[in-house]
């Protein structure tokens, strides 16, 4: 008799409708050369909308990076519930509207009902929120996450490392995440100290 086995690492990757569609595209491509992670796509309405405004990459290309892909409005499906073994979710990037949403405890929609389960099961979520300038309820819905136990991560680039490309600021960000998700990871950039002068 066999028994199903999962992937050691299952990772639900949300993409909500806030400008920086590349990071949830990138932590896609990134996962997916992992070996043991599954990881579980939903898009909302705006971020599809987003994906063809920044990126111009087809609907099908961006759902060929996940091994499961889920409709926006599918409250029923396996991710969410907290019977799903899940390690990890990041909504990259978070709206200020789904943000909300998670700070309220919403679940009006399969991003915000998943992240939901998240917290309450105590699981690892990350939000890379983008929105600058932020006002009072962003920075109370942002404490109220990280009340919860969420990860409130802006991407914001370092240059410490010096990036030449926009690839580089956002691939910086991404392994960040890959970090905080405890995925081990070969290629991440690290900080060695300063160097002496020349």
């Amino acid at each position: 008799m066999t028994t199903a086995t999962t992937p050691n690492k299952r990772i639900i990757v949300a993409i909500s409708g806030a400008s920086g569609a590349v990071y949830g595209v990138r932590l896609l491509q990134m996962l997916r050369g992992m070996a043991d992670v599954q990881t579980h796509l939903v898009v909302s309405d705006a971020g599809w909308l987003n994906i063809q405004q920044e990126l111009d990459m087809p609907r099908s290309e961006v759902e060929a990076l996940a091994d499961v892909i889920y409709p926006i409005h599918n409250v029923g499906a396996a991710i969410a519930s907290g019977s799903f073994q899940c390690h990890g979710m990041v909504i990259a990037p978070c709206s200020m509207r789904t943000l909300a949403a998670v700070a309220l405890g919403l679940s009006d929609n399969l991003i915000t009902r998943a992240a939901d389960v998240m917290l309450k099961e105590r699981r690892r979520l990350i939000l890379m929120v983008r929105e600058t300038p932020l006002n009072l309820a962003h920075l109370r819905n942002m404490t109220s996450v990280t009340e919860m136990g969420g990860i409130i991560f802006p991407p914001v680039p370092g240059f410490y490392q010096r990036p030449e490309t926009i690839a580089d600021m956002v691939n910086h960000s991404v392994s960040r995440v890959i970090d905080l998700l405890g995925l081990p990871q070969a290629n991440a950039p690290r900080w060695n100290g300063l160097q002496p002068d020349k």
